[in-house]
């Protein structure tokens, strides 16, 4: 590993029953080009026991190195054989709020191969990734984004992060919401498939048409669609989404200290929460404690703050 890579989270975690996940911060950075190769080749094989012929040309899908710079690649492994049977990758969008650039966490694809189904792989992927990116910006608040027109994942993302739109009936899109939608749509599409013919309606934060970008062999009917156990979220997505043309809803929210201790309490499994505990602790230490030894050792610089060099 090289100065540079080590800045980046590379860990490996139980994801379950004879399961172990990967999760890779920023790969194209983080990671040697035999094994970026590799990672790469392990996703494109969990996709094609999902879409069988069908390709995705976007994305990680691309090997683009840029994209795989602002990207969070979690791949689970079957412990026994090594062979991976689900990924997810996240994006990390910038865009402006408040005067200052912040990093949108985009939930981005997600695939399971049809024997892991039903083993609560979701909750790994999604969840247990995004606590750890929490904790490694010192447990800031980190804005997150969904597009998708599948009800479960429509309810996965309303009952596991914070202020939700749409799909959390309590929260409303405030301007910050507005804001932050209308930043991703206008730069960000490319990063899940959009083209940029497809539309946008703010008030009911759908999208219209959506694929048609790279994402074409993603597109289902709402029968197709896994359905959530609470019937809300399909009749949201039912009501909301024309699934004909191909529309998708676009959710924003948060992860923060509310969300990330509802996935610990309810949704993680307990083997990856064994595991996770180690990996915080050490995060935390490196994230605060050894900033605040650094600062009191006042014969160093500290960047901008302290910027002498002896």
């Amino acid at each position: 590993m090289n100065a540079a890579s080590a800045r980046y989270i590379d860990t490996t975690l139980p994801a379950g029953r004879g399961l172990r996940s990967r999760i890779v911060e920023r790969p194209a950075l983080a990671l040697e080009p035999d094994d970026l190769a590799r990672m790469i080749a392990d996703i494109r094989a969990v996709a094609r026991t999902t879409l069988g012929e069908n390709e995705l040309t976007y994305g990680v899908f691309s090997g683009d190195r840029e994209t795989l710079s602002r990207t969070v690649l979690t791949v689970v492994y079957d412990t026994a054989s090594g062979e991976p049977v689900a990924f997810n990758a996240l994006a990390l969008l910038r865009v402006s709020l408040g005067g200052r650039e912040i990093e949108v966490l985009h939930l981005g694809l997600v695939m399971t191969a049809p024997k892991a189904r039903g083993g609560g792989l979701s909750a790994v992927l999604y969840g247990l990734t995004c606590v750890l990116l929490f904790v490694r910006r010192q447990c800031r608040p980190l804005w997150i984004s969904s597009v998708t027109q599948v009800p479960a994942v429509v309810g996965m993302v309303a009952e596991t992060f914070s202020d939700v739109h749409p799909g959390q009936p309590a929260t409303r899109a405030s301007f910050q919401h507005r804001l932050v939608a209308r930043q991703i749509m206008r730069h960000w599409r490319h990063a899940f498939g959009v083209g940029p013919e497809a539309g946008f309606d703010e008030e009911r934060f759908v999208i219209t048409d959506a694929y048609t970008g790279g994402s074409d062999n993603l597109k289902k009917t709402f029968d197709q669609a896994a359905k959530h156990r609470d019937p809300r979220y399909g009749e949201l997505c039912r009501l909301q989404l024309d699934y004909g043309r191909g529309d998708d809803l676009l959710q924003l929210g948060r992860i923060d200290m509310r969300a990330a201790a509802r996935y610990l309490a309810k949704v993680a499994p307990p083997a990856s929460v064994t595991g996770l505990i180690g990996r915080l602790a050490l995060m935390l230490a490196q994230g605060a404690v050894l900033p605040l030894i650094h600062w009191l050792d006042d014969t160093q610089s500290w960047g901008s703050l302290r910027p002498w060099k002896h």
